[in-house]
């Protein structure tokens, strides 16, 4: 036993190694992550392997034949979106989310969609019995599709053989394990294998897998971080289970773009694509209450309207709150300091709230006016304009700084009938506003928007 195996403690954060024990990993900082696991050792003849130089072959760039790569679409256009086009042949994708999103639902709506294809679906997590009554209640009866009920990665293997199928589904990942390694199901290095098995199984026979992955309690994939690295495409759920809407966002993808989302609504029947998701954001905002703005931010090349909402009230605490959903926490602390400096507001000793209505999250810093304006309009108690629409980056001098995608924010707001626009100024030399219905007002500080919209 001692000359196959040797033993090593792994972080099951982050994938730190290391022969001896600690309670708190020396990588990552987590407490009690490092495991045990007793990894087999290569044999010797694979590890002194010498290739002979004349098998090593290369390929000069110049020489190499371009072919656009073969998609299979969906039908869902919000989920071929987030891809890029629909699903590449021998791509690995990699999908997480929270338990309850929505991960096992999209998969068989994709099973569904792809009627003259032969799905394959590996379920260590529910019976075939389970995943039948999951079809039935979403009213999904698809002909293709063959249920494997198990976790070896060599029983896959042999199933992958003898059945031949065009689209593989791997529900979930932690739950596979290969015999060659000692350690349970989920550790890291079963991750590691079994991810780098369902790889090659998708290269050398040309079959897209799609990977369902855990989540963290951070909101990150579980698993080492290359995890993420061995696969082709990363997407990911985001939303909370108490909200209808779901939004799949695309981390990774070797085959399109990583800033495209694709947003769905959580129903009895599935997942049902958002196609116009502006209207959504706002079907239920504010009319006439302080503290609401509209904004617009853009996620991937399209152009979504949300509502920024925020409520500042007198702190019952000696240190006041300070929360945000949907917006960078950093972001805010850095707002609340412009305001202070720059309007004179004195927010030391009240609770501070600020909300993307809708569960959607926003990373851009093009809303940063329409938070600094919900802000003061709630500390005023003072409304703004429901018709007029704030753009703008605030820096820490108070200046209004250009955003990108100007004209693609403008198009979306004139289109939905809104009469006003607060732009960056400097954005104001890259468009035309004649051809425009809604009036456009550029501001260069956060003192002009002040006076213009409250």
């Amino acid at each position: 036993m001692a000359g196959k195996f040797k033993t090593s403690y792994i972080c099951q954060s982050c994938g730190y190694e290391t022969l001896r024990w600690s309670g708190r990993c020396p990588e990552c900082g987590n407490w009690n992550t490092l495991i045990e696991e007793v990894i087999e050792k290569k044999a010797e003849k694979q590890r002194s392997r010498v290739l002979s130089a004349k098998n090593i072959e290369t390929y000069r760039l110049s020489e190499i034949n371009s072919q656009k790569e073969t998609r299979t679409e969906t039908l869902i256009k919000e989920f071929d979106r987030v891809l890029g086009g629909g699903i590449v042949d021998g791509s690995v994708i990699l999908v997480g989310g929270d338990p309850g999103i929505g991960k096992s639902t999209l998969m068989l709506q994709i099973a569904n969609n792809l009627k003259d294809k032969k799905v394959l679906y590996v379920s260590g997590e529910e019976s075939p019995f389970q995943i039948k009554m999951r079809s039935e209640r979403l009213g999904y009866k698809p002909d293709n599709f063959e249920i494997l009920a198990e976790i070896a990665v060599d029983v896959i293997d042999a199933t992958v053989d003898n059945i031949n199928p065009d689209l593989i589904v791997i529900d979930s990942i932690q739950t596979l394990y290969t015999p060659d390694l000692d350690s349970s199901p989920g550790t890291i290095s079963q991750l590691r294998e079994c991810t780098s098995f369902l790889t090659k199984v998708a290269k050398s026979k040309n079959i897209p897998v799609f990977i369902v992955g855990h989540i963290t309690k951070d909101g990150s994939i579980a698993g080492p971080k290359v995890l993420e690295h061995m696969v082709d495409v990363v997407i990911q759920f985001e939303g909370e289970r108490t909200h209808n809407y779901r939004i799949l966002r695309s981390i990774k993808n070797r085959f399109g773009s990583t800033n495209e989302i694709g947003i769905f609504e959580m129903t009895e029947n599935g997942l049902k694509e958002v196609a116009n998701p502006s209207e959504v954001f706002l079907a239920q905002r504010n009319y006439g209450a302080s503290g609401c703005v509209i904004s617009s931010s853009i996620e991937g090349t399209r152009p979504i309207l949300i509502e920024v909402q925020g409520l500042v009230t007198s702190s019952n605490y000696g240190v006041p709150q300070r929360t945000s959903m949907g917006f960078d926490y950093k972001r805010l602390n850095i707002i609340i300091a412009v305001l202070e400096k720059k309007l004179g507001l004195y927010l030391n000793k009240y609770d501070i709230f600020l909300n993307i209505a809708g569960g959607i999250r926003i990373d851009e810093p093009a809303i940063d006016l329409a938070a600094s304006m919900s802000l003061y309009s709630s500390f005023k108690d003072i409304p703004i304009d429901s018709e007029t629409v704030v753009l703008g980056e605030v820096g820490l001098a108070g200046e209004i700084r250009t955003i990108s995608n100007i004209e693609k924010r403008i198009n979306e707001a004139d289109k939905l009938g809104f009469k006003k626009i607060i732009i960056p100024k400097n954005n104001q030399k890259s468009i035309t506003t004649s051809k425009y219905k809604i009036k456009i007002v550029p501001v260069e500080k956060i003192k002009q928007a002040v006076e213009i919209l409250v």
